[in-house]
């Protein structure tokens, strides 16, 4: 841990001082840089000498012709160098292995990666364009995407990466640099570009800056065509040139030269910069005295291409100075027209040899002489490495930038009473914007096809509509594609409710979304920034980019604000809170080998530390059948869990308002206890199972009569489910009735042995009567108050009793096989048969949910009481609740406690003393550890299809899980 502290600091140093100009190629032995440069320099016939000069294309997803070819440029041409373009990472090493094995001369290796190697090679994420890098305040993380990138390349023994883009970009419609460019200011251009060429350099991959002497003001693409500046040298020195300038100054080892026709360096027509000694030579080489490489662009691009045939072009490439020829057309054309040239003393036979060394030596420099072959072993994991991945994700985060907040809606705090929706144009759901908005909110998610009044007057309803505008391109062509009747659509509609717009795409596009109130630019649509910008709008994160660029007079460059953060949970990486993944990844086998033995057919699992869920997955189906999988949707039967997470929730906020005095008995609030033998138990102890009640009594099996349905109870219609048992809200009121008089009447347990009072024994009775209590006092069902005062506001939608009547289906997982009672697969009814004839709710069971919806409420009690602003209880309520009551037992009122330091109990032997939380019998479980900071949510539902399989608990799955939960903690 020390060691990585160290290195953090480094690398902060490295980023933020100034270095003394000071050529990488002279931090390492040159005498014996020279010694291998030359002796490989003397050993090549001067044909050799002359392929050192080329660099060419490869591809790794052609045919065995193309790599033939390539065999061949390597072979008999000595070529210095290969640039690859498509294909994929093992697919590339092999080849890579294939064409390094045949050379004579070890071969540069090259890649045009300006967002990593995910731009050129599949099965590989993307790294941000520089645009959206632009947007980053802190150019620390510039310098580490650049670390990251450059050990890509090491993983693929690639040594040059065509990057950074230093072009200025000062028009809004260059069809070429754009959202290549780190933005319209020449300062913020060169300080991301040093930060990005550093990271590379500082770990051995050379940079390169492009496109000399500055592509950021043309309005045609150099692919197509020689674009033309036309401003003078002083407008080029200012601003052109500034960042190059900069670059040079640190330690930039090579420059690619643009095709650019720029008349006041060089007014011969059709004379690209590539192919102008006035550029190459005289500015480049001798007035910025740039010694690095100077690489061409590439030489295929009509720039050069429409004006001059292949050959002649390389010729004059080199005439005008440039060391390396990028992508030739014609290599062994090209070779032949040189040695023409060199005979005809157009090019100077010392000069050519001092480029071949030039380029040797920077061979050496880039570890060359050694081993050069990829290691294929867990190729694509080295790459695609964890770090990596919790790294894009921290660079999309602190990128995305909130440029209006008129009306100050974000963050959303008030979820109470709201009807949210959510808006996009096409066929295309951004399906990972989506999930992310319901896990703060319950939306209505909403395709628009037709921009009619009806639309409007249905979206209007709404309090809140956030639109996804998708679709937005990095071209210039069409308004970047948006549509003015769309976003017109939006202006109205803005007009009649509240409304955010996110633009999914190019900061550009903003200039067509003038009008409109409260934008968030996210500068590229991927799944990364939708899952981002959702944590945003609920201010789990905060907003922290600005504008790189200048779209219109109302998005104007440097606008961006920095929103508030709430206390609601954010989603990101282990590492991002000092946990070990590698470690959380062990609990995946756990968990696969549990469903294999058939403890359960799936689960899910959530774990949250620091306010932050670092660890949030899914496993196997809802069945054994593998029809529908276990997605973050699935909703669970939570049992027991119904006691905390509904009962005692009401009588800690009911305790709180002073309406309800725990040390008083059943029979102060329900006088017709007084009667019986419950009237004198102290609510204390009936929600600490002490209060002498017995653990459970089968009410249901009064139901059935000679193994049928008893009709005095329960009568034969099918209810939603189509079973013929009772459906949970149609409960007569004779059986209701009835239940709650055999709960009365029901006997106490024998006192111990010379004991006054009860030990402790965990009972579901106590909490069907505290039900009763808490009803009595608030005048309404339980789940009605438990839904408005906390499920409701805590954006908890998925948790609720009887879901079948409010619309879940499909995402219900059942809970049994019932052959004994109910006939039938129990889905959406309680698995609880005590509080399925009791309808469906009781204070003991029948509440449903999702693990990330009890995260929130875990979160929002571990905060002591507050969440996202709002305060459910006072501070000193949750303690009160979730600390142990007496030495006698360990748990709370409501809440089970651990047994700690031992294997015993239901938590991890690691679990502190303040862990608070609860178990259910169909499997789950959730535990909040104030201590450490720490929610741990686990549901399933081993029940399935049969009740008695209890190998989920004699394997112990939930508490192993838990331990390597506290062991990625102690193991970062």
């Amino acid at each position: 841990m020390i060691k990585k502290v160290i290195w953090f600091c480094f690398s902060l140093l490295l980023v933020n001082t100034s270095l003394q100009a000071q050529k990488i190629y002279n931090k390492i032995d040159t005498e014996r840089q020279n010694q291998w440069a030359d002796s490989i320099f003397n050993a090549m016939t001067p044909d050799e000498r002359l392929g050192q000069l080329f660099m060419v294309a490869a591809y790794s997803n052609r045919n065995e012709e193309h790599y033939k070819e390539i065999d061949q440029l390597v072979t008999e041409y000595n070529v210095g160098g290969l640039i690859f373009f498509q294909g994929g990472p093992y697919r590339q090493a092999k080849l890579h292995n294939r064409y390094q094995a045949e050379a004579k001369v070890p071969l540069m290796v090259a890649m045009d990666a300006e967002w990593g190697i995910g731009m050129r090679l599949d099965s590989v994420y993307d790294f941000p364009k520089q645009m959206t890098l632009g947007a980053i305040q802190d150019d620390e993380w510039v310098y580490k995407m650049g670390e990251e990138v450059a050990n890509q390349f090491k993983a693929l023994k690639m040594h040059i990466n065509f990057a950074p883009v230093v072009d200025v970009n000062v028009n809004p419609n260059n069809p070429v640099i754009g959202y290549r460019s780190f933005g319209e200011e020449k300062y913020d251009v060169a300080e991301k570009g040093i930060a990005y060429m550093k990271g590379l350099q500082d770990n051995g991959i050379m940079a390169n800056a492009k496109h000399f002497p500055g592509h950021g003001d043309t309005s045609v693409d150099s692919h197509h065509d020689l674009p033309v500046i036309n401003h003078d040298t002083v407008r080029m020195s200012d601003t052109e040139l500034y960042p190059f300038r900069e670059l040079m100054k640190d330690s930039l080892l090579s420059v690619m030269v643009a095709h650019l026709q720029i008349p006041a360096y060089d007014n011969r027509k059709n004379t690209p910069t590539t192919l102008s000694d006035k550029v190459v030579t005289d500015l480049l080489k001798k007035d910025l005295q740039f010694d690095g490489l100077a690489f061409t662009d590439a030489m295929n691009m009509q720039g050069v291409a429409k004006y001059y045939e292949p050959g002649e072009a390389d010729v004059k490439a080199l005439q005008a100075g440039n060391d390396v020829i990028l992508f030739p057309l014609d290599v062994p054309k090209a070779i032949k027209q040189v040695k023409k040239a060199l005979k005809k003393g157009e090019l100077d036979q010392a000069d050519i040899d001092q480029r071949v060394k030039n380029v040797l030596r920077a061979k050496y420099w880039l570890g060359l002489e050694g081993n050069n072959m990829v290691n294929m072993t867990n190729l694509n994991k080295r790459i695609n490495n964890d770090y990596a991945l919790m790294l894009n994700k921290i660079l999309y985060q602190k990128a995305i930038t909130v440029v209006d907040n008129q009306d100050q809606l974000l963050p959303v705090l008030s979820l109470d009473k709201k009807k949210f929706a959510t808006v996009h144009f096409g066929e295309k759901a951004p399906e990972e914007f989506h999930r992310m908005m319901d896990k703060y909110a319950k939306f209505e998610h909403i395709q628009v096809d037709t921009l009619t009044d009806e639309t409007l007057d249905y979206l209007s309803n709404f309090d809140l509509v956030v639109t996804a505008y998708t679709g937005i391109t990095n071209s210039p062509r069409n308004q970047h594609g948006v549509d003015d009747e769309k976003v017109e659509f939006l202006k109205r509609l803005q007009a009649k409710t509240k409304t955010i717009t996110i633009a999914f795409g190019n900061a550009y596009s903003l200039q067509y979304f003038n009008g409109l109130k409260n934008i968030i630019c996210t500068y590229e649509d991927n799944e990364l920034t939708q899952n981002i910008t959702p944590q945003i709008i609920f201010g789990a994160i905060k907003a922290e980019g600005k504008l790189p660029i200048t779209a219109s007079s109302s998005f104007k460059k440097g606008m961006g604000i920095e929103t508030l953060t709430t206390s609601r949970l954010s989603y990101g990486f282990p590492q991002e809170a000092g946990m070990s993944l590698d470690t959380l990844r062990k609990i995946d086998a756990i968990i696969e080998q549990a469903i294999k033995d058939k403890a359960t057919p799936g689960a899910q699992l959530l774990i949250a530390h620091k306010g932050k869920v670092v660890y949030e997955k899914q496993y196997g189906y809802q069945t054994y059948d593998e029809k529908r999988p276990v997605t973050d949707r699935t909703i669970y039967d939570i049992a027991s869990i119904t006691k905390v997470a509904a009962t005692t929730q009401a009588v800690m906020k009911l305790y709180e308002q002073q309406r309800l005095d725990i040390n008083k008995t059943l029979g102060d609030y329900l006088p017709e206890l007084n009667a019986t033998n419950k009237g004198a138990l102290i609510i204390r102890e009936v929600m600490t199972h002490q209060a002498g009640l017995k653990p459970y009594i089968p009410f249901w099996e009064q139901t059935v009569k000679d193994e049928s349905l008893n009709h005095t109870y329960i009568n034969d219609a099918p209810g939603p489910s189509g079973s013929p048992a009772i459906m949970e809200e149609e409960v007569p009121v004779a059986l209701a009735d009835s239940i709650w008089k055999w709960t009365l009447a029901s006997d106490l347990r024998q006192l111990p042995r010379r004991k006054q009072k009860y030990d402790y024994l965990y009972s579901d009775l106590g909490y069907t009567l505290m039900q009763r209590v808490i009803e009595t006092i608030i005048e309404e069902p339980l789940q009605d108050f438990v839904a408005r005062e906390f499920y409701a506001p805590l954006g908890m939608w998925r948790t609720t009793f009887l879901p079948l009547e409010k619309g879940f289906y499909e995402e219900i997982a059942p809970s049994e096989v019932d052959d004994y009672f109910r006939n039938t697969i129990v889905c959406g009814n309680v698995h609880d048969q005590n509080a399925s004839v009791m309808g469906g709710i009781s204070g003991h069971a029948g509440l449903f949910s999702t693990a990330s919806d009890l995260a929130v409420l875990m979160q929002m009690n571990m905060n002591m009481g507050e969440y996202a602003g709002k305060r459910y209880f006072n501070g000193w309520t949750v303690p009160i609740f979730t600390n142990a009551q007496n030495m006698e037992n360990r748990r709370g009122m409501g809440w089970d406690k651990p047994i700690t330091a031992t294997d015993e109990g239901p938590t991890s032997k690691f679990a502190s003393a303040s862990t608070f939380g609860h178990t259910g019998f169909t499997g789950a479980a959730m535990w909040a550890d104030p201590a450490n900071e720490l929610v741990f949510v686990f549901l399933c539902n081993r029940t399935y299809p049969d009740s008695e399989n209890f190998k989920l608990i004699e394997d112990n799955v939930r508490t192993r899980i838990h331990d390597l939960v506290y062991q990625s903690i102690m193991e970062p």
